[in-house]
C-alpha cells in the first residue's frame, strides 16, 4: 500500500520501488563529548522513510509489495538515490534496493 508522506507536510508520491527519506542529521559530538565541527562531519547515511511507492511489478505481471513503510528509520548507501529540496528541507529519493537496513 503507497503511503503520502502527510505526516512531514511533504506532497510527493514516490513511484513504484522508491522510497522519499529524510536523512538524519549527523552527531554533532562524539560519545566521549568531544564536538565534532561541521566540517568535519561526513555525510549521514541514515534516515527515516517518509513515503513509499507501491511496490515493483514481477515478471509474472504481480505486484510485489515493499518490505520497508513509512516511519522506518534506514541506513543505505553512501552514494546512493537522488537529493532534492522540498519546501527548504532535504530528503532523499531511492530504490529500495539500495536500502541496506532497517533500524529498530
Amino acid at each position: 500500500m503507497a503511503t503520502m508522506a502527510k505526516e512531514a507536510g511533504v506532497k510527493v508520491q514516490p513511484l513504484a520501488d522508491r522510497v522519499l527519506i529524510m536523512p538524519l542529521e549527523a552527531e554533532e559530538k562524539t560519545s566521549s563529548g568531544i564536538y565534532i565541527p561541521d566540517t568535519a562531519k561526513e555525510k549521514q547515511q541514515r534516515g527515516k522513510i517518509v513515503a513509499v511507492g507501491k511496490g515493483r511489478t514481477d515478471e509474472n505481471g504481480k505486484l510485489q509489495p515493499l518490505e520497508v513503510k513509512a516511519g522506518d528509520t534506514v541506513l543505505y548507501g553512501r552514494y546512493s538515490g537522488t537529493e532534492l529540496k522540498i519546501e527548504g528541507d532535504d530528503y532523499l529519493i531511492l530504490k529500495e534496493e539500495d536500502i541496506l537496513a532497517i533500524l529498530k
